[in-house]
């Protein structure tokens, strides 16, 4: 008993001295190489056999040992199931038994790699690449979600640029009436207390249109209702008219203060103090955990070198834009007004493209929430998605109104993005 508990402790001590070995040795092996090829080949390859390395050494590669406890080895019998019944050609079956799987254990990645096969299989390629994205972000050294996500992404890039086509037409329809056009004027006027309204109402306000247009009209309180609920209303209504007669006029570079000066306008109202002010104390959204409040100026800063970047000012505005709000609530930097902030950061965005503002209604507050969370997951696509049907929906509604004929607008809750707009109003190149 004492000789083999020796022969385990000598074996631990010999593997732990040469990992560190197999490391430099590899380490070495990559300099000597990394000349041969290309700049571009050469950090692909650094990267990919480093993580692969990781990987056998941390045995990241092989599958876990079941153990006895029906939260895990439950998942793992149903991936068995599925792949028998998808070589029997059962693969409605399958594709239940993987989801079954995937809702005992989400971070399942080879279940997330086999459903995205099957869902391949279907053509439907964009949830397919979304699963496999997701397994990437689980476990980067899976050689067969690489695989597969390499196959699939270029047909999704290809899907998302089609679909930004569609939203530019209409943006240049839409520019193509002319400024003076009274329904567009009294459309835009709507528009500007709808963004208002669902703007807050995402945040949990009670406040009807009807009385925020009261509030904002006439400066007068609405009876029974939250002194705050009015507040944020005006502080909406101010930062939207900061983002109109100052920064839309203004050219160069966007800058920190800027956004804080959105920031300050949204929250004047409510929480002057905190107002135009980093927070000081550690938040948590959900399972988002933000950065700590010493490194908030560093993110900041990042965020606005971004945002004056070659990369992201040569993005389809809706990208843009999309990603702007995204990584301004990641950082979440203020105690209060996130949210609020972020959006109108986005719609800042769209409005120098010459897009019209766009308003996320109430009645997507779940996909909205469900978008950000995806992207908290390491896929931000579905939530540019969102932003572009979105999008899409603000200026049907702009051109609708504007027609001789006006047409029934799609729902705000379908799955997805205004799939007849083709047909309901027509498109000029």
């Amino acid at each position: 008993m004492a000789a083999v508990t020796v022969c385990r402790y000598t074996g631990g001590r010999l593997l732990g001295g040469w990992c560190p070995l197999l490391c430099v040795l590899f380490g070495s092996l990559v300099v000597v190489l990394m000349p041969l090829v290309r700049e571009e080949d050469q950090c692909c390859a650094a990267l990919r056999g480093l993580s692969l390395l990781r990987c056998r050494l941390g045995g990241g590669s092989q599958r876990p040992a079941a153990v006895q406890t029906t939260s895990l080895t439950v998942p793992f019998t149903a991936l068995d199931l599925a792949l028998e019944m998808r070589k029997l050609g059962k693969r409605e079956k399958a594709h239940k038994l993987l989801v079954h799987a995937l809702s005992m254990n989400p971070d399942f990645v080879d279940a997330l790699t086999e459903l995205g096969t099957i869902l391949e299989e279907e053509k439907d390629v964009v949830q397919a690449d979304h699963l496999y994205t997701k397994a990437l972000a689980i476990s980067p050294c899976n050689e067969r979600a690489l695989v597969s996500r390499d196959r699939t992404s270029p047909l999704v890039e290809e899907i998302d640029q089609r679909y930004f086509g569609i939203i530019d037409s209409k943006v240049r329809r839409l520019m193509s009436i002319p400024k003076g056009n009274s329904a567009l004027r009294r459309v835009m006027e709507e528009t500007y207390y709808h963004h208002i309204y669902h703007t807050v109402a995402i945040e949990g306000s009670t406040l009807t249109l009807s009385e925020i247009r009261h509030i904002l009209e006439t400066r007068y309180a609405v009876a029974g209702k939250s002194l705050q609920e009015q507040n944020e209303a005006i502080g909406v209504d101010a930062a939207m008219k900061y983002i109109n007669t100052s920064l839309l006029s203004r050219a160069g570079t966007m800058d920190v203060s800027d956004i804080l000066g959105i920031h300050r306008r949204v929250l004047g109202y409510v929480d002057p103090v905190e107002g135009g002010r980093l927070r000081t104390n550690q938040v948590f959204v959900g399972h988002h955990i933000p950065p700590h409040p010493r490194d908030l100026e560093r993110h900041m800063q990042e965020l606005i070198q971004w945002l004056n970047s070659e990369d992201a000012l040569q993005m389809h505005p809706v990208e843009y834009a999309a990603l702007a709000h995204y990584k301004l609530v990641y950082v979440h930097p203020f105690v209060d007004g996130n949210g609020r902030t972020s959006r109108l950061l986005m719609n800042l965005v769209l409005m120098q493209a010459r897009y019209p503002p766009v308003t996320i209604r109430k009645e997507q507050r779940a996909e909205y929430y469900a978008a950000l969370d995806t992207a908290n997951e390491g896929d931000v696509r579905p939530f540019i998605r969102f932003i572009a049907k979105c999008t899409e929906m603000t200026l049907d509604t702009l051109l609708i109104s504007t027609t001789e004929h006006a047409v029934g607008l799609p729902g705000a809750s379908e799955d997805q993005a205004c799939p007849d707009c083709q047909q309901t109003i027509p498109i000029h190149n």
